[in-house]
């Protein structure tokens, strides 16, 4: 699929990376240990790894390195992968691509690139993507797990701070470049990525001195997995099967609803890192830091859906059964039932005279991100003992997200389907098979009912069903501006300052302004029933087979692999003309689309603006050292939306303020010269995302996703951490490390769903009141879900809120580092081995706020009938996307020019709302789902041809490990599946 770019900055972009090199030798800099050498020189894995320790050791604060080199030589393309090598570091994965990371199992972290806010392409609080950044043009990365005063509050599990290369830390010149391919195995693919590194640094014989360095990459890849999708939440307590004959004497979960969606991306990404430093004297340093990351993430998913399925529920009993063991929630058990595991499910004209039915869906659309963070300031040294450092910073965030979307629907041109045309259904008989943990099914072509392979791809036999129409924009920004300044009380005036105790004092302002606008620019249209649809022969132009390799890719026996869509590379490169054809169709039929306009009802406009001062003092007496310190915080909301009153919309404005004292102490003791204990306590505030705070509403179309309301009440999270640990550094690239930490947060954000009820034939109510509860929808079909065709029904509503009890967070981590180079008198070539290793435990607990079973619609008669109660289960809220237990292992081996590394990485389960083809809670039996334990394997080796030039190939996902999301608990009942992609990298790098 072609991409839409933003020329200007491509072709200005591209020529600089004419120049670069990606994989450079690190001169790094760091912002945490202060005395650190001023020049380091990376020349391998085991060199980086001590240096990193290095780092971490003379730190004041809980931190966690990696050094560039480090970064060049794990199997890892992005800075979430990257990340995932951190003890206490979890990362989730879209289409198997690492995008979000968890710190001590939150995804409440803030992310700077050299210090700076970084603010990211939604409404969230969490910074630039990972998948936005380019791990090439990166000279390390630092997780900030302790923070001291001056650190910038807004974080609940750590700070990630991604540092660019410092130009005066340059020994004379750098110049590299890389470029490599990726292999996609089940896109089929392969993608380029270049990416170079160009820097120098010069002195004169007065001492002055300037260097410049620029990085940048270009990057393609494309991302694929497959997503089944099972609902199996219908009770069912008698039934006859297709032929007539009676049923099983118990009850049983049918099938409910069949989805097989298809996830693929496609990402273009360009990188420009530059940097100037100059030391003009010796006390005086400036600096300017100029990183732009372009970024166009392009989706052409689709989904075929098998619907209707529960309009015949009565009429089909499966052929086998399973036991689905519930388990408990909050100490109550929730029993056992059979489900439905493998069988048919045949149309029963009798009962429903067009149901099942097949659809497909085309979800087309981008998001076009550019990030945009300039910072530049001076750091001057005044007299012996003084430093002040001044700083101003700038960084922008502006998406759009422009969407083609469509839904087609088959016309089942079977003899035994005669269709009358007042619905979008079509007959259509499926067959299923989940044994082996497997969510199969298909079309059962052995029935009577069934349409042949012709008649799925034959344009006359699909008609028009939905098209939505997208542009919306977030355009998010801060500005900051900070004053810092350090004292230096040792060999000073006041060096017998409580008998020499303390050694510095640290004081500083920051004032920031933050802004997040959101436009939801859409329109969308739906036929509602077949007569009302054009055929597809109206615009056959558009109409091309879906992708061939489903059923190889699946490994599966069953799976819709027939079906046309309307072209997904059309709808992106010539939205124009894709919408001139079809609004042509819908001319036939009175039908229109219309162009997109920015909804009234989904504005919002938030302004943030923060004051915040810290003072801190540094103290070190024999083997201790450490500092403690306040930081006073206090901020000011104005948030802009709009309401609707009787079609009347009106300007809601919503002010708030808040402030903070934030105390913070970090300790180090050195009992021994290779044994180091550290101890922190600190607090933090978690700010809410943007979206939680706005006053207006937004319109999913989809007719089972609940509506998003914000809360301009909502109060930021308080968060206190303790911490302990205890490292042991053995040898020169070598530690054994045991910590422990305890997190109490307060005003945690939840989320809360107020159900919209069903009757008893499974119909939502089309009442624009909702007077049963939720909110009317006007946008989506109401397909199933009503015996009156059109648009519009009510919905469940979503909210945040504060929850008003307290709840924690408990942790250990233990982390493991070697390598046998000490002995290479003895071992020889095995000398060149090394292991790291790292593992997390973290439990959470407290909280008020509960999930029910009310949630969904179907869930209380299944509940009622496995406890034998009224059905309604109540269970507290956890924390989501927090795994129990994590650890990952590296065994790498690096001598002879050979460099090797293999990883496994494991979670344990996890809960979360990231679930197949947009299912909400309705459809999980009210509670979040949960994401079963997974391992994957990664690899890298690299050869050195020659001192300057390095091959290699690495890959991620080797064993081609599944995703497996259960309902209720984990290993209950089988909902979702993620067959993610293996992805193969090679090339190699220059260093001139």
């Amino acid at each position: 699929m072609a991409k839409m770019r933003q020329k200007n900055l491509q072709q200005s972009v591209k020529t600089v990376l004419l120049i670069g090199s990606s994989f450079p030798i690190l001169m790094a800099s760091s912002a945490v240990a202060q005395n650190a050498p001023d020049e380091v020189i990376v020349t391998g894995i085991r060199q980086t790894l001590e240096n990193a320790l290095v780092e971490k050791r003379e730190a004041e604060s809980l931190v966690e390195i990696i050094l560039a080199e480090d970064i060049g030589k794990l199997p890892d393309q992005n800075l979430a992968e990257v990340l995932e090598n951190v003890t206490g570091v979890q990362i989730t994965r879209t289409a198997g691509v690492g995008t979000g990371v968890q710190i001590r199992g939150t995804n409440d972290n803030r992310t700077e690139i050299n210090g700076v806010t970084t603010v990211g392409a939604g409404t969230g609080r969490g910074g630039i993507s990972f998948e936005d950044v380019s791990a090439s043009i990166i000279a390390g990365v630092e997780v900030i797990k302790a923070p001291e005063a001056q650190t910038i509050e807004g974080s609940v599990g750590g700070t990630i701070n991604l540092r660019t290369i410092r130009p005066l830390d340059l020994d004379g010149t750098l110049a590299s470049v890389r470029i490599q391919g990726e292999y996609s195995e089940l896109s089929e693919t392969t993608s380029p990525r270049v990416s170079g590194s160009l820097g120098h640094r010069w002195e004169n014989a007065s001492g002055q001195e300037i260097g410049v360095v620029l990085s940048g990459s270009y990057t393609e890849q494309e991302a694929t997995s497959f997503r089944p999708r099972v609902d199996r939440d219908t009770l069912i307590t008698s039934a006859v099967t297709a032929a007539g004959a009676p049923g099983p004497d118990f009850p049983f979960l049918g099938i409910q609803f069949l989805n097989q969606e298809v996830e693929n991306f496609e990402f273009e990404n360009i990188n420009f890192a530059g940097s100037v430093e100059a030391r003009p004297t010796p006390e005086l340093k400036l600096f300017f830091d100029a990183i732009v990351n372009d970024q166009e993430r392009a989706q052409d998913s689709l989904r075929i859906q098998g619907s209707g399925v529960s309009s015949v529920r009565f009429n089909n009993v499966p052929d086998t059964f399973e036991t689905v063991d519930f388990g408990s929630l909050d100490g109550q058990d929730l029993g056992s039932i059979e489900a439905a595991l493998s069988g048919t499910i045949q149309p029963n004209l009798g009962v429903d005279d067009d149901d099942p039915n097949l659809r497909f869906s085309s979800d087309t659309g981008a998001r076009v991100t550019t990030s945009e963070i300039y910072r530049g300031g001076a750091e001057w040294e005044v007299g012996d003992n003084l430093t002040l450092g001044v700083e101003y910073a700038t960084s922008t965030s502006d998406t759009r997200s422009p969407n083609l979307s469509t839904t087609l629907n088959f016309i089942n041109p079977n003899p035994l389907t005669p269709l009358d045309g007042t619905s979008n259904d079509n007959s259509v008989p499926f067959i299923f098979d989940l044994t082996d943990g497997n969510l199969a099914f298909g079309i059962d072509f052995n029935s009577p009912f069934a349409p042949s392979v012709a008649d799925l791809t034959n344009p006359a036999n699909v008609v028009l069903d939905a098209v939505q129409v997208g542009d919306d924009t977030v355009e998010n920004s801060e500005d900051a501006f900070r004053v810092d300044a350090s004292y230096d009380l040792r060999d000073s005036g006041f060096a017998n300052f409580a008998n020499g105790f303390f050694t510095s004092v640290d004081v500083g302002y920051r004032y920031n302004e933050t802004a997040s606008e959101f436009n939801d620019v859409g329109s969308s249209f739906g036929t509602g029933a077949i007569a009302n649809s054009p055929n597809g022969l109206l615009f056959q132009q558009l109409l091309v087979p879906g992708p061939d390799n489903i059923e190889d890719s699946a490994n599966r026996g069953l799976a819709f692999t027939d079906f046309l869509l309307v072209d997904p590379d059309a709808a992106f490169n010539d939205p124009a003309g894709t919408l001139d054809i079809l609004q042509a169709a819908l001319d036939t039929t009175n039908g229109s689309v219309g162009d997109p306009v920015a909804s009234q009802s989904a504005f919002f406009d938030i302004e943030e603006q923060t004051n915040a001062i810290y003072g801190q003092l540094g103290f070190e007496y024999g083997i201790l050292k450490g500092n403690a310190g306040l930081r006073w915080v206090d901020t000011d909301i104005t948030s802009t939306g709009n309401q609707e009153i009787n079609g009347v919309f009106s300007t809601i404005v919503s002010e708030g303020s808040y402030n903070e004292l934030l105390p913070r102490v970090n300790l180090a003791l050195t009992p021994h010269e290779d044994f180091l204990i550290r101890a922190s306590w600190s607090e933090d505030i978690n700010r809410p995302d943007f979206s939680d705070l706005n006053t207006s509403v937004s319109f999913p179309t989809g007719p089972n996703n609940a509506v998003s309301i914000g809360n301009p009440s909502l109060s930021p999270e308080s968060v206190t951490s303790y911490d302990i640990s205890a490292d042991w550094y053995f040898a020169p690239s070598a530690v054994l490390s045991v910590g422990f930490f305890h997190k109490d947060r307060g005003n945690l954000f939840v989320t809360q769903e107020e159900a919209a009820p069903v009757d008893a034939n499974g119909f939502r109510s089309i009442d624009p009141s909702c007077p049963g509860g939720g909110i009317f929808n006007p946008v989506p079909d109401r397909n199933v879900l009503s015996d009156t065709i059109g648009n519009g029904l009510c919905v469940p509503i979503q909210t945040t809120v504060n929850d008003t009890g307290t709840t924690t967070q408990t942790g250990v981590e233990v982390a493991f580092q070697y390598d046998l180079s000490e002995w290479e008198d003895r071992l020889g070539w095995a000398s060149g081995f090394g292991l790291l290793a790292n593992y997390t435990y973290q439990d959470f607990g407290g909280g008020e706020l509960t999930q029910s079973s009310t949630g969904s619609s179907r869930a209380p008669a299944i509940f009622a009938n496995t406890t034998g109660g009224d059905g309604i289960i109540e269970a507290r809220q956890g924390l989501l996307d927090n795994s129990e237990n994590a650890y990952n292992i590296t065994g790498y081996y690096e001598k002879f020019g050979l460099s090797a590394r293999l990883r496994w990485t494991w979670r344990d389960s996890f809960r979360t709302l990231d679930t197949a083809a947009g299912a909400s809670l309705g459809s999980t039996l009210g509670f979040p789902v949960v994401t079963a334990s997974r391992g994957q394997l990664n690899g890298s080796i690299n050869y050195d041809v020659t001192d300057n030039f390095t091959i290699g190939v690495e890959g991620v996902n080797l064993t081609t490990s599944n995703i497996e999301q259960f309902c209720v608990n984990d290993g209950a009942l089988l909902c979702f599946q993620g067959i993610p992609d293996r992805r193969i990298t090679f090339g190699g790098s220059y260093t001139f």
